[in-house]
């Protein structure tokens, strides 16, 4: 019999991988281990849960930090790090938009019930995403360095260049991941129906290569790169400039370096167990169809679920990085939200009119004061004219 690759997501979004010796060779993903290990009705309450609190949370936080670098693009600051920053946003309100209501619905069922559209796509589109955002931290880092060691020099950039930056990164994302999408497929079992990826014999040498080398291209060469810019950009940022305008500028550029590399070191530490889950779940697999015992056993359920809420968390943790880390992102806040909550005004200063009406005796007074009428005799504020000569 021919031999097939069977890697299976189900409602758990469980990534433990074993293999069925019969007509077929499977990778597939069972229910996160074991059932005993944690109740399954208590998974399906407690894991939407979770993921809908991201969601409304990391879409409002999102949607602030994007209409603020909006209002700034409208205002004429176009700058390329703003550019890549909205990029970052926008990919995380893409997964938790479209990404994650459907992964919290595959969670709460025993059996695949979104259709082959979703099955086909889902996948896809959350690796297409988080891929575009780690292309986006390693472009951003070699932008911050040029920034950093020239801050003095304007450099004006167009819409233009943004545009072809930023469509080199989603085309490079969405490419990266096709075998996400090429292989999905919905299979019907005794009782559910499930949405796998199902890789042909003739492609069964390309998937091997292909996931020993995707974590590398997604993760560890876009974060690496990231990290060596980012020290050299400290380092230029250690330069100090006697000139007192060159160091304010150093300064900024040292709360830019800050806010960014922040940015790097979250993706780096939320979506690393993710991948420690992923070399796990392979490494298993590929030594039990050679027939070997395996050195460790599957991954833990609570690790693998704990790594896909770190992944999702993610898109929320972003932008609070940058509305905590910038304090011109957070003078944009509080302008945005007062003008969303339709403050008032602060009060004016109080004046000399009541109801319309002005006091005869305070008017008398002024109009004395402006014409000069007062006489020393009658001056009410006589230290005002102590020093201007005469015998006042």
């Amino acid at each position: 019999c021919s031999t097939h690759i069977l890697s299976r997501m189900d409602e758990f979004s469980g990534n433990n991988m074993t293999v069925l010796n019969n007509s077929i060779d499977r990778w597939s993903f069972n229910k996160c281990g074991s059932f005993h290990q944690l109740d399954p009705r208590e998974l399906r309450v407690l894991v939407p849960a979770i993921l809908g609190v991201l969601c409304v949370l990391g879409v409002a936080s999102n949607l602030t930090a994007m209409a603020i670098l909006l209002s700034n693009a409208h205002k004429g600051k176009l700058s390329l790090i703003n550019s890549l920053i909205f990029n970052l946003m926008f990919a995380d309100g893409l997964v938790l938009i479209f990404s994650m209501p459907f992964r919290a619905a595959s969670y709460s069922k025993a059996s695949w019930n979104l259709g082959w559209v979703v099955c086909r796509t889902a996948e896809w589109f959350l690796q297409s995403c988080m891929a575009a955002k780690s292309f986006t931290v390693a472009v951003m880092a070699k932008a911050c360095y040029h920034y950093v060691s020239n801050p003095t020099k304007q450099v004006s950039i167009h819409l233009g260049s943004i545009l072809v930056v930023l469509s080199f990164i989603w085309l490079s994302a969405c490419s990266v991941t096709i075998p996400h999408w090429m292989f999905a497929t919905l299979q019907r079992e005794i009782h559910r129906v499930v949405c796998v990826v199902m890789v042909p014999p003739e492609a069964r040498n390309f998937m091997t290569v292909y996931v020993k080398a995707y974590p590398l291209g997604v993760y560890c060469a876009p974060l690496s790169f990231a990290l060596m810019y980012f020290w050299k950009a400290y380092g230029q940022c250690q330069h100090r400039s006697s000139k007192t305008q060159n160091l304010r500028t150093q300064i900024r550029s040292r709360k830019i370096t800050l806010m960014l590399f922040s940015l790097t070191a979250a993706m780096a530490i939320l979506w690393l167990p993710q991948w420690v889950v992923w070399v796990w779940e392979r490494h298993i697999a590929e030594k039990e169809i050679e027939g070997a015992q395996p050195l460790l056993s599957s991954p833990p359920c609570l690790l693998t679920l704990s790594a896909q809420l770190l992944t999702f968390s993610l898109s929320l943790v972003n932008p609070l990085i940058v509305l905590s880390l910038s304090e011109e992102f957070r003078e944009r806040y509080r302008g945005l939200w007062r003008r969303l909550t339709l403050r008032k005004q602060p009060p004016k200063k109080p004046n000399s009119r009541k109801d319309g009406i002005v006091l005869p005796d305070v008017e008398q007074f002024w109009h004395d004061r402006e014409t000069g009428s007062n006489t020393d005799e009658n001056d009410p504020v006589p230290w005002e004219h102590h020093d201007k000569g005469g015998k006042k």
